[in-house]
């Protein structure tokens, strides 16, 4: 995600022509990412199994709903204070409820699944069937709306999931299709990143760079406390929680659709990006030395 995301900023940055010199499909990759986007949240959908859902409901049910409390809680405090538009002056220019919101909601689910095979137990690994509801705006909306800070129109929260909602039918109704789609999925992300970054401005991204990190470590402390919280009070050992405390990937598309459904975010919409982008990178790195530290600590104390 990060790597194709600065490729498309730097080229915009130097040659922010280059859409209009070349237009066709040149033109049509810098300025695509919600096409691509839509197609990503098909195949996204198409791995979610209906018949799974039962089984891990439990852990992935408490694991998703302590992350969309976080959020709903994270958006009334800090939206009490900064409101809807992002940070104009100082270290933290740029940073935004809508950033935070949408670094908390969505977790990494390639490398929870990656973590839970190593220090979990299997059922751990499929509650992320589950989790994976987070994915795409939907959430980051409705957040952003019991928050009080702003009304989505109906249309807008439906069309934001129904992408999600298509490949969960498609998958679950042919086996073929699940498999087919689901290996789609990862292909896709460069190059919505790379259109993502194409909107953005590289003086942007040097000034998020102390609030990205501030928001990285804040979503990963916060995260893992109440995730790991959670995950002991339903009978696991708080491992779980704490490889869920990261940023996906794809969180760093969410305030641009949310831009694109209430335009009163387009202001927040691109240092949202950078700042997310870089919770992505922050929480991917230091997620995994967490998890291993707890488990360590877990298994001496067995």
């Amino acid at each position: 995600m990060t790597l194709p995301l600065a490729v498309g900023a730097i080229v915009s940055t130097i040659a922010p022509n280059t859409p209009r010199l070349f237009g066709s499909f040149t033109g049509a990759l810098f300025t695509g990412s919600l096409p691509i986007l839509a197609v990503f949240y098909v195949c996204i959908g198409a791995t979610v199994s209906i018949r799974s859902l039962p089984g891990v409901l439990k852990k992935g049910g408490v694991l998703l709903g302590t992350k969309v409390l976080l959020g709903i809680a994270s958006g009334i405090l800090i939206g009490h204070w900064l409101g809807i538009e992002p940070v104009a002056t100082g270290w933290f220019t740029g940073f935004s409820t809508l950033a935070v919101v949408a670094a908390i909601n969505d977790t990494n689910g390639g490398l929870y699944m990656a973590l839970m095979n190593q220090f979990g137990r299997p059922q751990d690994a499929a509650a992320y069937s589950v989790m994976s509801l987070e994915s795409g705006p939907f959430l980051t909306m409705v957040t952003l709306g019991v928050a009080g800070l702003s009304a989505f129109p109906w249309q807008a929260l439906v069309g934001a999931v129904l992408p999600l909602a298509i490949g969960m039918l498609l998958g679950n109704l042919d086996p073929d299709l699940r498999e087919f789609l689901g290996r789609a999925a990862p292909v896709l992300i460069p190059f919505f990143a790379f259109a993502l970054g194409a909107t953005l401005n590289l003086k942007l991204v040097w000034k998020a760079g102390l609030s990205g990190l501030a928001l990285g470590i804040s979503v990963l402390v916060l995260s893992a406390l109440f995730l790991a919280c959670a995950d002991r009070l339903i009978g696991g050992n708080g491992t779980a929680g704490i490889a869920a405390s990261t940023t996906a990937g794809n969180a760093a598309a969410v305030p641009a659709l949310v831009a694109a459904a209430n335009p009163k975010y387009a202001a927040a919409a691109a240092p949202a990006t950078v700042l997310v982008a870089c919770s992505v990178v922050v929480t991917a790195i230091a997620a995994p030395f967490l998890t291993a530290w707890w488990s360590s600590r877990i298994s001496s104390r067995q």
